[in-house]
């Protein structure tokens, strides 16, 4: 394989404590709210549910803070490119500025949460910018930086920024922040347990009941039954509201890299071009900052990763010569067809199952947002930005955007199938590498190690049925349909999927 730059780890992983210290379920459970999910949204929910007295019971799959959350380039910023232009147009001008509101609001939550409960979280107030290079952009950018102050933000069109290369324009928004989102997140966990909240790790729900209670089941066969659920597991592992027809799944690559301290921005900064740049940066020892750049977005299981890194390795050496590649990782996360996240009821015929997801890449503001909003809905409050992020929204501006998606997904569930398998036989496929063969005229996702013992399981998403394709650097397969990921054994790495795709046999003389 290409050598690739950094080692394959999320510095935010790396660098705060280990998580498995809670327990897995062992039986069944009754509880005033279950959340289901233990990512920012999830965590933020809870922590809140806990605080204002209720019983809650945090249940994650795997880790907790450990999936999408552990693998974001954290900016904690209501400025969120160039988008409150169109929340404008498809919104109104109280649309955009009760998101404005809502997301600034959660930047100063967590400001005031940390300093009270004393977390060091590497919080740092930066301001926030969304430039471009090229002149072209440069009437687009004023407009939007019209739109964000319009909304309420203190943002102003600039055409000066502190970047080590010259840009034709930028919106810059003041009081903006970025942080270690897991340091936060797991004082948070400490905090929630304090006040008498349930953590479960490595517990899978599987079913939802819907009723009264609500009745949830994990992989285990265990029962948790509560009055309220809560599901905040990134892309909805259950759709009774159809929301997988309204999200696009995308992801970015990440990598981070040693600089000299003097020669870091002072910022968060995004830019559309050139396949999406995103830039921060963050401490790391004495007389150094750590560089995150992030780019060269795709939808998961549409792209050749090796390549994409080595692009953006490329631009990150041509912009900062100084920097010394030390991380690498990619982030994932759903995007509404309006550019709005989905907060609230999960559909209109419930009032106990709530939702949180769609967060269209600003998952830190939004997941803190989505665990006001939430917690408020349960306490029988109203907060004054529910019906912009209400999951039973729709409106006609919508709709291209919605087509769009839909005719990318049937493209890929039809055409997919029309292809020829990526290999013609399970001994092509190389070590180290993945593709789709045909094995007894059915469709396997096969994996040869680097040892060459080979894997192979079911081409067929556990979702909703589209062909997963191979991640060449992260050696995963991935559902371009609606972004679930599995390891090379075909186990879930993230939903919307909850089962793992089904073990092949392979032909006697392919065996190892």
């Amino acid at each position: 394989m290409t050598h690739l730059p950094g080692h394959h780890e999320s510095y935010w992983m790396e660098s705060a404590p280990a998580t498995g210290v809670h327990p897995t379920l062992a039986g069944d459970l009754d509880v005033d709210v279950a959340v289901v999910g233990a990512g920012i949204a999830g965590i933020c929910t809870a922590w809140e549910l806990a605080r204002a007295g209720h019983g809650v019971a945090l249940v994650e799959a795997d880790r907790v803070a450990a999936g999408v959350t552990g693998y974001t380039t954290a900016k904690l910023s209501a400025q969120h490119g160039l988008r409150y232009a169109r929340i404008e147009r498809t919104f109104g001008a109280e649309g955009a500025k009760l998101y404005a509101t809502s997301q600034q609001e959660a930047v100063e939550h967590v400001a005031a949460v940390s300093a009270e409960l004393g977390i060091d979280c590497e919080l740092e107030r930066v301001p926030g910018y969304a430039y471009a290079e090229s002149a072209d952009a440069v009437e687009e950018l004023e407009a939007e930086a019209r739109a964000a102050r319009d909304a309420g933000l203190p943002a102003s069109f600039v055409t000066a920024t502190d970047l080590p290369y010259p840009v034709a324009g930028a919106v810059r928004v003041d009081r903006q922040a970025q942080f270690h989102p897991r340091k936060y997140l797991l004082a948070l966990i400490d905090d929630l347990v304090r006040n008498g909240g349930q953590v479960y790790e490595r517990t899978r729900v599987t079913e939802l009941h819907e009723g009264t209670p609500v009745r949830l089941t994990t992989e285990a066969g265990h029962r948790i039954t509560a009055r309220h659920v809560v599901v905040a597991t990134h892309y909805p592992v259950f759709d009774r509201a159809m929301l997988f027809a309204r999200l696009e799944p995308t992801r970015e690559l990440v990598l981070a890299a040693e600089i000299p301290a003097d020669r870091a921005p002072r910022g968060i900064y995004i830019t559309q071009e050139q396949n999406t740049r995103s830039v921060r940066t963050a401490p790391y020892g004495d007389g150094r900052r750590l560089l995150i750049v992030t780019g060269e977005h795709f939808t998961p299981g549409t792209a050749d990763v090796v390549e994409g890194y080595g692009k953006l390795a490329a631009w990150t050496r041509d912009r900062f010569p100084d920097a010394r590649f030390t991380h690498r990782w990619a982030a994932q996360d759903n995007t509404p067809t309006d550019k709005v996240p989905f907060v609230g009821r999960f559909h209109p015929g419930t009032d106990h199952v709530h939702v949180a997801t769609g967060f269209g890449g600003w998952g830190m503001s939004s997941g803190v947002m989505s665990g006001r909003l939430l917690a408020a809905r349960i306490a029988g409050d109203r907060l004054p930005w529910a019906d912009l992020y209400d999951p039973g929204r729709l409106h006609l501006r919508e709709a291209p955007a919605l087509l769009k998606a839909q005719a990318s997904v049937a493209r890929h569930f039809v055409g997919d199938r029309l292809r020829p398998s990526h290999a013609d036989a399970v001994e092509d496929v190389e070590p180290g590498s993945g593709a789709l063969v045909r094995i007894g005229g059915h469709r396997c996702a096969v994996y040869r190690d680097p040892e060459g013992v080979v894997t192979a399981v079911s081409a067929r998403c556990t979702h909703l049925g589209c062909l997963v394709q191979f991640n060449n650097a992260e050696r995963a397969w991935e559902c371009p349909c609606h972004g679930s990921r599995f390891d090379t054994d075909g186990s879930v790495i993230h939903g919307p999927a909850t089962r793992p795709l089904e073990p092949r046999p392979l032909p006697p003389a392919t065996d190892g």
